[in-house]
């Protein structure tokens, strides 16, 4: 494989995902990068948050409404999305949740399992208290 040209584009989307916890969308990476680069194009960061996925720099996360958020976090994790305001969040588990999925896994198909990737849903803590306050109300 060629090695990758730099761009200081492509290290300024890096570096964004890098210090947040968001998991932002594509449009939300384009926003915060045009402060610096005002001529960035969403194309262009399209092209370069696929391909920082590409090569396991950022984790892409489909959600369900069709709107890929992005992880500057690479090491194995998991996400919540939540189903009512559609952030997304880390969920730490315990390292033998991961081999405990990977063995049951393993044990039903014909092959190796080598590594799996899954999305929980449900509500985040904020999106529950705002029912229980209108509940109250």
């Amino acid at each position: 494989m060629a090695s990758l040209k730099y761009s200081k584009q492509r290290e300024s989307i890096l570096n964004y995902l890098s210090a947040t916890r968001s998991h932002p969308t594509a449009d939300m990476v384009y926003m915060q990068v045009k402060e610096e680069f005002p001529n960035i194009s969403l194309g262009t960061v399209y092209r370069n948050l696929n391909l920082l996925a590409d090569i396991g720099e950022i984790i892409k996360i489909p959600t369900p409404d069709g709107g890929d958020r992005f992880d500057g976090r690479t090491d194995p994790h998991y996400h919540v999305v939540c189903q009512d305001c559609g952030n997304v969040f880390d969920l730490e588990v315990d390292a033998s949740f991961d081999q405990m999925i990977d063995k049951a896994a393993g044990e039903k198909y014909d092959g190796v399992i080598s590594s799996h990737n899954i999305l929980f849903y449900g509500k985040c803590k904020n999106c529950c208290s705002n029912m229980e306050e209108k509940s109250l109300k």
